[in-house]
């Protein structure tokens, strides 16, 4: 249940029973009381112009951010994705607002599709000189493989055990997001990727709960596999999201995956915490929270996306 300052905050401006509000986070933000929400996990634009979508021509502000520190507890953590072509920018703007950057996780896959223009081909096309022959082969850009997830927190006083016994917040969850081995023996004699673990027998999680999350995740596909055939086990893994993940009718083109947001959300949000997300897109994050029993606040300026996340979190 929310409690009495956010239950007047969700009264007073019209944010639905189900948590979520459409319109401008600008707008929106500084509506919210102080120091009410347990954690910020959001997928915001990289500004990148990804698609020519007029929403994604640059990272959020530090304005924007500012806002996010004020309304988190102290100790609160917020977790942003980014690009790596503007990650930089964007934990710039995080830091300039006043969060302390702890670290960066990297979500790792090998699905991704190389878009980079064939420097051979162009000048081929523009002058059909030898010149073409010489540049065969020279690219653009990279293969993407990585999107990295900025985390950060907002500054407390005193030692942190205190902010957590008087706020809740400022830890990770590390043994509610440790990694097992169950699902890796399963895979292991996989087809798909050829059984190429060998033996489980080293390295065994601590005590039987899982090995203590990494700042590493990745996709399971044979690609990334490959490249760890004797630690991928070691990190939690969690593939791009599938149809059924994203839901009928979902056209939001930066869906992420289901599984993905819930490891994510436990690990910086006490039970029954509030999670916020400004940047709610379909609403992944919001999906994932529900299913892990936490409380959601989302906020998008899209109207198409807004409906697309009350289809996916219709209990929300």
């Amino acid at each position: 249940m929310l409690n009495n300052k956010e239950q007047i905050f969700m009264v007073r401006f019209g944010i639905s029973n189900t948590g979520m509000c459409l319109g401008d986070c600008n707008e929106i933000l500084p509506l919210i009381p102080d120091a009410c929400v347990d954690s910020v996990v959001t997928d915001p634009p990289y500004g990148i112009s990804f698609m020519g979508k007029h929403w994604d021509h640059g990272v959020p502000s530090a304005d924007v951010w500012a806002e996010c520190l004020r309304v988190l507890k102290p100790g609160g953590h917020l977790l942003s994705f980014a690009g790596t072509r503007t990650q930089h920018r964007m934990a710039c703007n995080i830091e300039d607002a006043g969060f302390e950057i702890r670290d960066m996780i990297a979500w790792v896959y090998g699905s991704g599709f190389p878009k980079g223009a064939d420097v051979g081909k162009q000048i081929d096309k523009a002058a059909g000189t030898d010149d073409a022959k010489k540049w065969d082969g020279w690219r653009s850009a990279l293969k993407p493989a990585l999107e990295p997830i900025t985390v950060a927190r907002k500054p407390f006083k005193g030692p942190l055990f205190r902010n957590v016994q008087e706020h809740g917040v400022g830890a990770f969850n590390v043994d509610g997001c440790r990694v097992g081995t169950e699902k890796w023996e399963k895979i292991r004699g996989s087809n798909a990727i050829g059984g190429i673990y060998g033996d489980f027998t080293n390295d065994k999680p601590r005590s039987g709960v899982g090995r203590y999350p990494a700042n590493l995740i990745h996709d399971g596909g044979a690609e990334v596999l490959s490249i760890l055939p004797e630690g991928a086990d070691r990190f939690f893994y969690c593939a791009k999201a599938s149809a059924a993940d994203r839901g009928a009718g979902n056209k939001h083109p930066t869906v992420k995956p289901t599984d993905l947001m819930r490891h994510l959300c436990r690990l910086v949000t006490p039970p029954e915490g509030l999670i916020l997300d400004p940047f709610m897109g379909s609403g992944s994050t919001g999906k994932a929270a529900l299913l892990e029993s936490f409380r959601f606040l989302g906020i998008e300026l899209d109207q198409g996306s807004f409906e697309t996340a009350q289809r996916r979190c219709p209990s929300a």
